[in-house]
């Protein structure tokens, strides 16, 4: 037999109210509960990735920008003046008009814009050398833009690039290397397609530099693989001191090797007379 005393029914009604709690919380909820669950945790999610975008993207993007130097900030000034309508606002260039400066560095830069190359009045198969448009301080500004934009070549210091250097083993390297395009004197000669090796009568030291340096137009690359920062020196001293002082050993410029062709020429035009004269003088006799 079981007792059912008052004790015992109040414990049942308890443990009963219990066990209703428990199976209503256990039970699963109803669709439109998990519905609006599920949209706050993404509204939460957004929220947070908002916030964490919010904080980090300046940061982010002051790493990509590139933080310029003074003169490279002058220097943009002046390439948004003149030279964007060709290479482009981030010198990425243009189709049709100019190529992309990335990686050309500040020597390209300073030879083209220094010789007046750039800017190009017109389209033309070469760019012809003229009076420069920016003088020289504009001119490295420039340069110094390019540069920190893409990085690429650089100039030595300075702009006697020749001192120290030996011309007699820059004319033996300029005849190797140089003389096939520009002449035996430096004049500079026809190429194909409507293009020429300029003259180097007018160039400088850091242009002749530039120029070996990065290759301009259809002239080859001389890096410092191929051609060391003394040989250049030596190339541009014999351009300077040799070819443009007019040195020439024999008192003639026939192939600048010296006095041996000169002496030849000398002799073949001397044996020539000699032989014509005695004719003259056997037929009047």
């Amino acid at each position: 037999m079981t007792s059912d005393t008052p004790a015992d029914r109040r414990g049942g009604r308890t443990r009963g109210l219990l066990s209703r709690l428990r199976s209503g919380r256990s039970g699963p909820r109803s669709r439109g509960r998990r519905r609006l669950g599920a949209a706050a945790r993404l509204l939460a999610a957004l929220t947070l990735a908002g916030g964490a975008y919010t904080v980090f993207a300046p940061g982010l993007q002051a790493q990509d920008t590139p933080q310029l130097s003074i003169a490279g900030q002058e220097g943009k000034l002046l390439y948004d003046q003149s030279c964007v309508t060709c290479h482009g606002r981030n010198a990425q260039g243009v189709q049709d008009r100019g190529p992309s400066l990335i990686g050309v560095g500040a020597a390209s830069v300073e030879f083209q814009v220094s010789s007046g190359r750039m800017p190009m009045a017109r389209q033309e198969a070469q760019a012809e050398r003229k009076p420069p448009v920016f003088n020289d301080e504009q001119t490295r500004q420039l340069a110094q833009y390019v540069q920190e934009l893409g990085g690429g070549p650089q100039l030595p210091d300075g702009r006697d690039l020749k001192q120290g250097a030996d011309p007699a083993r820059g004319g033996q390297l300029y005849r190797v290397n140089c003389s096939s395009c520009h002449a035996f004197g430096g004049s500079g000669g026809a190429l194909s397609s409507g293009k020429y090796a300029p003259s180097l009568r007018p160039a400088s030291d850091r242009q002749i530099y530039a120029a070996m340096l990065t290759g301009p137009q259809n002239m080859p690359v001389f890096g410092d693989n191929q051609l060391t920062p003394e040989q250049k020196r030596d190339i541009i001293a014999y351009v300077q001191e040799t070819l443009k002082g007019d040195k020439d050993s024999g008192g003639f410029n026939l192939g600048r090797y010296g006095p041996v062709t000169e002496g030849l020429a000398i002799f073949l035009v001397g044996i020539t007379a000699l032989v014509f004269a005695s004719l003259w003088i056997a037929g009047k006799s």
